[in-house]
């Protein structure tokens, strides 16, 4: 209840100022930054506006933020890609700088440059490195990459609680030059806790409990009302797939969101949209066949296209939210029968319950096995093997094109080749063929070629670095 003042340190030309005033009707915003240029270029946006917004030039080290702003005013600071800019030895005098202006129990929203980062990496063999963490750039500027420990006794020290704190895996891709980046951020919420004015003498304050993540942490939406009492607008978004004549309309979470969600299910990945397509030009690689999708996520398309000539298919991710979005999906573009043949379930890889209520569905095993872009965390690969290897089917007769497989669709990034190779390997699995876009062109006689006519898959294949492996049982 009540306004709402937010601290916008490093705000560059407004690019997150303007959106949220058009967002939350009821915010001010107090906007700084290091660069006299970048402030006066949010001062001539055509919505700049003095009742809303404040912008002044502040150098956070040396400048006092509480000559500018009252203190003890604002609810929320927001800290993005900034303080990894500051001399480590600096770091917390920004923090008591800004605390001297945030409310007891305000909040600051925090992201930067996390350790492991690609940047980083490619600071390595190079004389750039001033300490610990911290290097200086071609063009002179700075650059820290932050710990999650270092970030959080960082905070601490300053009486800023840890409330939420997650590292931020993102992956870039290049397309022009066929390069694959991995971007690592930490993204935090910290609380001003001041226990003389926020408690009762005789209470004493709940400490937060931090739990790191390994993927990406969502603040966008429970936050949001939290600390402005405003829910965040629709945050879907329909893609269209036309798929041999046959248009699919698939709901996933919108991209506003994606780089700050922590299910890959909600988004639909380039592997899903290429093995959807040779299923749909090559029907027999199903047909007639009972068929399980690991980690299908919320779009669920190469299901929904296998379901046509499939005996069985079941659909099956671990993630709640990708299962409902899922079931929205499969209603909305298919019909009956092929609506009833179709079937979701919840499978977290390696858990004992759910593969025995798949086994239950389907007692003599699955044909086939799909799973498109599940390859990507280092320790759920040999969960993932394990609960393929107990779903597969036993019957091992027919052909190498009848006989029971496992296909993997994907771009190679934390995990690399031999990494799978060896965890197949441990529960009976053989590599039988594979396929890779950058060199197809000497793959003319693998069963996987086969199923791309010449030039008939370009729209399918966003980038080189896609990649698909046939296994079976040895």
């Amino acid at each position: 209840s009540g306004r709402k003042v937010i601290l916008e340190v490093g705000c560059g030309a407004g690019n997150a100022v303007f959106p949220l005033i058009a967002t939350y009707p009821d915010v001010f915003v107090h906007a700084c930054d290091f660069s006299p240029r970048a402030v006066n270029l949010v001062k001539a946006h055509k919505e700049f506006t003095q009742t809303r917004v404040s912008a002044f030039v502040c150098d956070l080290t040396t400048d006092d933020l509480s000559k500018q702003i009252s203190p003890a005013s604002v609810d929320v600071v927001t800290m993005i890609f900034v303080l990894s800019a500051v001399s480590p030895e600096k770091m917390p005098s920004v923090l008591q700088n800004i605390k001297k202006v945030l409310k007891p129990n305000g909040y600051v929203l925090f992201r930067d440059y996390a350790v492991g980062d690609l940047a980083q990496e490619r600071f390595s063999g190079k004389d750039q490195k001033i300490s610990e963490n911290f290097y200086v750039r071609g063009d002179g500027t700075r650059a820290f990459y932050f710990s999650n420990e270092f970030l959080t006794s960082l905070f601490k020290e300053q009486g800023l609680d840890a409330e939420e704190l997650g590292l931020c895996c993102k992956q870039v891709e290049n397309r022009a030059r066929e390069l694959v980046m991995n971007r690592r951020w930490v993204q935090a919420v910290f609380r001003y806790s001041d226990c003389v004015n926020s408690f009762p003498s005789s209470e004493a304050p709940t400490k937060a409990v931090v739990e790191p993540v390994e993927d990406v942490v969502d603040m966008s939406e429970g936050m949001a009302v939290e600390m402005f009492g405003v829910p965040t607008t629709n945050d879907n978004e329909v893609i269209n797939i036309e798929l041999d004549c046959r248009n699919f309309k698939i709901k996933v979470l919108s991209k506003e969101y994606q780089h700050t969600c922590k299910s890959t299910g909600l988004m639909l990945w380039e592997s899903a949209r290429l093995m959807a397509a040779i299923l749909a030009r090559n029907p027999n690689i199903v047909a007639g066949k009972r068929v399980l999708e690991l980690g299908c996520g919320c779009g669920g398309i190469c299901s929904m296209v296998a379901v046509r000539t499939a005996n069985t298919v079941v659909a099956t991710d671990g993630d709640r939210k990708a299962l409902e979005l899922l079931t929205q999906n499969i209603t909305s573009n298919l019909r009956p029968p092929f609506l009833t043949k179709l079937i979701t379930k919840r499978l977290e890889w390696g858990n004992r319950d759910d593969i025995e209520a798949i086994k239950a569905l389907n007692p003599e095993g699955f044909d086939l096995i799909i799973g498109t872009d599940v390859t990507y965390i280092p320790e759920a690969i040999l969960p993932l093997f394990s609960t393929a290897r107990d779903l597969m089917s036993s019957n091992r007769s027919g052909g190498r094109d009848e006989a029971p497989a496992l296909i993997l669709c994907h771009i190679f990034r934390r995990v690399d080749e031999p990494s799978l190779l060896s965890a197949a390997s441990q529960f009976g699995f053989r590599l039988v063929d594979k396929w890779a876009k950058a060199s197809a062109a000497d793959q003319s006689q693998s069963l996987i070629s086969s199923w791309f006519p010449e030039d008939s898959f370009k729209e399918h294949i966003p980038t080189s670095a896609l990649n698909i492996m046939y296994f079976q049982i040895d």
